[in-house]
């Protein structure tokens, strides 16, 4: 199996594909719907972009509802994400899964100390 960089394959990317790429970023995700209305193309041609993007895994593509249409939500693919802002040093923000995290609690007070001793 061969792997293929991520900045490789950005860079064989069309200039409608490398903008289509920038939205869904600059967005965090968008309906399929909003997306090709903003790039300002046909939905057809905001279609063929999305399922490119999608084949070269930049993105994911998720049916949805929206607006009382079938539509998808394109979002960046994980990989595509910067975790490290939830970083302090090398702890996790409390802030990250299901349950409620009490602003007084130790393990806040610890990742706020990681934050500002980080530098």
């Amino acid at each position: 199996m061969v792997t293929v960089s991520v900045s490789t394959i950005e860079a064989e990317l069309s200039e409608d594909e490398r903008a289509g790429l920038e939205l869904v970023r600059e967005t965090g995700g968008i309906h399929q719907s909003d997306f090709w209305k903003e790039l300002d193309v046909s939905s057809r041609k905001g279609s063929r972009i999305v399922e490119s993007l999608v084949e070269k895994e930049l993105v994911d593509r998720e049916e949805t509802v929206y607006d009382g249409h079938n539509t998808y939500h394109i979002s960046p693919t994980a990989r595509d994400l910067d975790f490290t802002l939830l970083m302090a040093g090398d702890m996790l923000s409390p802030f990250i899964g299901e349950e409620e995290v009490d602003p007084n609690s130790d393990a806040f007070s610890q990742w706020i100390m990681n934050l500002a001793y980080e530098e």
